[in-house]
């Protein structure tokens, strides 16, 4: 017999053991009586519903669709790439096009571009992310795409100030981009009138460094810095300015060339 003490808490009263070992042993044949019940017509089985799951046709399946993908993920962003931090890398220029590419100097996806058309430089990623905020700012409200035709994949290293020469290139600051002369940073898509494009890309223009100008639609590529208007073709700009007059080999006298052997070794 126990005598309970009102002070305790109900988890702090002790079991007997016989309460113990009944409480298991009932909960033991619940369990063991538990089996599966036979499908009924509410809840079919589920091997009866995939026997009856026919496969696709063909005429169903449309043409050129892909129904799973293995291409793997792009790794970070056109901002911030997913590259070693710690691997150094060198300045380098930006690609200036002078012998025949007309790369990225054409809209391509869009229906307007902002194209930088006075010199090469390296953007950095914080100052495209601005232009990025201040052109989707303008635009708020209205229905487009905005397309990015460039990546921050170059990694910049600066040393502390006050610092000796040598001791290393430095610690990474921040990731940028090379843009060349006459090379389409954005491109926008949609129902928007050529003003409001206009005067977001001029607002965008401004966060960034350089001269930028607006490109539509069709309109002829640039080689360096040399458009392809009025005339002026790839084949032309190809050709050699100046014609050199065709030199003629003349072939010199018998009688000027001496003979070696009959020429007198000197004293």
């Amino acid at each position: 017999m126990y005598v309970l003490d009102h002070h305790l808490h109900p988890w702090q009263i002790p079991i007997p053991t016989t309460m113990r070992h009944n409480a298991s042993s009932a909960l033991l044949g619940a369990f063991q009586g538990l089996k599966i019940s036979p499908a009924t017509t509410l809840r079919p089985s589920l091997a009866s519903t995939v026997c009856r799951l026919s496969p696709p046709s063909a005429s169903a399946v449309a043409h050129n669709v892909r129904l799973f993908s293995a291409t793997a993920t792009q790794a970070g962003n056109w901002l911030e790439p997913q590259i070693d931090r710690r691997k150094k890398m060198m300045k380098g220029r930006p690609r200036v096009a002078t012998g025949g590419s007309t790369k990225g100097t054409t809209v391509i996806w869009g229906d307007y571009g902002l194209r930088m058309w006075d010199h090469h430089r390296r953007i950095s990623a914080a100052q495209l992310k601005l232009a990025e905020d201040t052109i989707k700012r303008r635009l708020r409200g209205e229905k487009y795409r905005l397309y990015k035709r460039v990546a921050c994949n170059v990694g910049v290293f600066v040393s502390g100030n006050e610092v000796r020469m040598g001791k290393g290139k430095g610690s990474f600051d921040h990731w940028a981009c090379r843009v060349a002369v006459n090379q389409i940073v954005f491109e926008i898509k949609g129902n928007l009138h050529e003003q409001v494009i206009k005067d977001a890309f001029r607002l965008a223009g401004v966060k960034l460094p350089g001269q930028w100008e607006l490109v539509r639609k069709g309109e002829p590529p640039v080689i360096g810095i040399t458009k392809l208007t009025e005339g002026v073709t790839l084949e032309t700009l190809m050709r050699p300015r100046k014609v050199l007059p065709a030199v003629e080999d003349a072939a010199l006298p018998t009688s000027t060339v001496a003979d070696s052997s009959s020429v007198a070794p000197p004293s």
